[in-house]
């Protein structure tokens, strides 16, 4: 986080001066500057695996706004910020039963789910599938692997067509560069979904513990 928050206040310094730098992609070489076995995939390579079809824009900027009127991880952004917020993100309509994320890879962008369902799986070293949770309307998927360069923990498919708002790193990298508080509010968002699921599985294991 400090990492994220220093590359911010750097983006604002280099917004107000308006000069370039070489280092401005920092979600994107963040990935090619990983020394572990790494197999990234784009989403222009999945979405043409699995049959994404882009959506009208007003569709997807509707369900977007609803999404985020939603959203209570973040502080509220005014009608025309939400719009710009917006404007990084594609809007997509997914059939059922596609692999949208998928374990162990390294993907360079996250899933804003805007309707419709997904099941988050953890595929077992015997093929199988254990279910861990379901996504629906307002879930994000993939931040983690997005932030981190890490590899996904799970693999997410659709259970029924789905409208998804993607983010893809370069992206992500330009609201830094271009809205930086923007971009600070969507991290913060991020940020606080990730503390609330690590603060569920905490209270799990303690549990578990006390059991044993």
């Amino acid at each position: 986080m400090k990492k994220l928050l220093g590359r911010l206040s750097s983006g604002m310094r280099r917004a107000a001066a308006t000069e370039p730098a070489d280092d401005d992609a920092f979600f994107t070489t963040r990935f090619e500057e990983s020394d572990e076995p790494r197999s990234a995939v784009d989403w222009a390579d999945r979405a043409a695996a699995i049959g994404a079809a882009p959506i009208e824009r007003t569709q997807g900027l509707a369900l977007f706004r609803a999404a985020w009127a939603r959203e209570h991880h973040a502080i509220r952004l005014a009608p025309e910020e939400v719009d710009r917020l917006a404007a990084r993100f594609s809007f997509v309509s997914v059939p059922a039963a596609q692999d949208v994320i998928r374990q162990d890879e390294r993907g360079a962008y996250l899933l804003w789910v805007l309707d419709g369902s997904l099941a988050v799986e953890r595929v077992q070293p015997w093929g199988g599938r254990a279910r861990l949770a379901e996504a629906h309307a307002g879930d994000v998927l993939g931040e983690m692997a997005l932030l981190d360069a890490g590899g996904r923990f799970s693999t997410c498919a659709t259970l029924k067509p789905c409208v998804l708002a993607v983010l893809e790193a370069t992206g992500l990298d330009e609201l830094m560069l271009t809205e930086p508080r923007l971009a600070a509010t969507l991290l913060a968002s991020l940020a606080r979904r990730l503390s609330l699921r690590l603060r569920q599985v905490s209270a799990r294991l303690s549990a578990l513990l006390a059991g044993s």
